[in-house]
C-alpha cells in the first residue's frame, strides 16, 4: 500500500473495552458456525452478496449506491470503519482497484478479515488495525474515500464519531454511512455540526422488512442458535429481536453521502 496505518492502537475507554469484549465474543461465536451465514442469506434472497460475508443490512443494492457515490479511482484510499471481518471493504477494494484500510474495534474480527484478504486481493492492497469510530489511529486526510456499513449507531459518542470521520478524509473526499434513523430526524444537522455537506440521501425503503425477516428466523432457528453459538450468543440476538422488532416501523434506513468540503471548490 503507498498508505499504511500506524502502528499504534489508539486506548479504549471503559465502554469502548466492554464494546470490545463484546463484539470479540460475538465474532469467535459465529466463526465457529455457518448457521448465522445462512439465516442472513435466507433472509435477503438473492439480494444477499453471498462473498461479502457481512453480519449486515448490507445487500447488491448498497454495494452498487456505494460505489456509485465514493467516486474513487484506482489507486486511491479507501477507509471502512466498523469494518468486521472485513466483507465490504474488500470486496469494493477489488471491485474499484483501490487501497483498504480497515478499522474495527474488535481484535476477533480484523484477524478474521485479514485471513480473507487474499481471497478478494493482492496482500498489499489492503491492511487492518484495530481502532474505534471515534479514535482510528489514522493521519489526517488520509481517505479519499470511507464507508461505514450499519456500526456508526454503535459509537459511545456519534458526534465524535462524526467529526473523526471528518478528520481522516481529505478535503473533498466523501464519507458513505449505512443508518437506521426516527422517521422525524434530520441528518443534515448532526452532519453539518461535524463539518459534513450531505450530498445525496438514498432511500432503503426494503431496509426494515430484512431485518424482520431475519429477526423471525433467529427466533424460530432458537434451538440451533444456542446449541451452535452457545446460551449467552444466541441470548444476546434474541435480546435484539425483542428490542429492535417493535422499532421497525418507526425507523427510516438509509445510505448517507456525506462530503468533506473543499475550501479551493465552489460548494456543491
Amino acid at each position: 500500500m503507498n498508505q499504511q496505518p500506524p502502528a499504534s492502537t489508539p486506548a479504549l475507554s471503559l465502554a469502548e473495552q466492554e464494546l470490545q469484549k463484546g463484539f470479540d465474543a460475538w465474532h469467535a461465536a459465529r466463526a465457529s458456525t455457518d448457521l448465522v451465514s445462512r439465516l442472513y442469506a435466507a433472509a435477503m434472497g438473492d439480494a444477499h452478496p453471498g462473498e461479502v460475508g457481512a453480519f449486515s443490512s448490507c445487500d447488491w443494492t448498497t454495494l452498487g449506491s456505494m460505489v456509485t457515490r465514493l467516486r474513487l479511482r484506482p489507486g486511491q484510499v479507501l477507509v471502512d470503519v466498523g469494518c468486521g471481518t472485513g466483507g465490504v471493504g474488500l470486496w469494493l477494494s477489488r471491485a474499484l482497484a483501490v487501497h483498504l484500510i480497515g478499522i474495527d474495534i474488535s481484535a476477533t474480527a480484523i484477524a478474521a478479515a485479514a485471513a480473507r484478504r487474499s481471497h478478494f486481493v493482492s496482500p498489499d492492497q489492503a491492511a487492518f488495525r484495530v481502532g474505534t469510530l471515534q479514535a482510528s489511529g489514522l493521519a489526517d486526510g488520509a481517505a479519499h474515500g470511507l464507508v461505514c456499513v450499519d456500526a456508526l449507531g454503535f459509537a459511545p459518542d456519534r458526534p465524535a464519531a462524526l467529526r473523526e470521520i471528518h478528520r481522516i478524509l481529505k478535503p473533498g473526499a466523501r464519507a458513505v454511512l449505512t443508518r437506521a434513523l426516527p422517521r422525524t430526524c434530520d441528518p443534515a444537522k448532526e452532519a453539518a455540526a461535524a463539518g459534513f455537506e450531505i450530498e445525496h440521501i438514498d432511500e432503503r425503503p426494503a431496509e426494515p422488512e430484512l431485518w424482520r425477516r431475519l429477526y423471525g428466523l433467529w427466533s424460530t432457528h432458537e434451538t440451533d442458535l444456542r446449541r451452535e453459538l452457545g446460551d449467552l450468543q444466541a441470548q444476546t440476538m434474541l435480546d435484539e429481536v425483542a428490542r429492535m422488532l417493535p422499532r421497525l416501523d418507526e425507523r427510516r434506513a438509509v445510505v448517507l453521502t456525506l462530503r468533506r468540503p473543499d475550501p479551493l471548490l465552489p460548494s456543491r
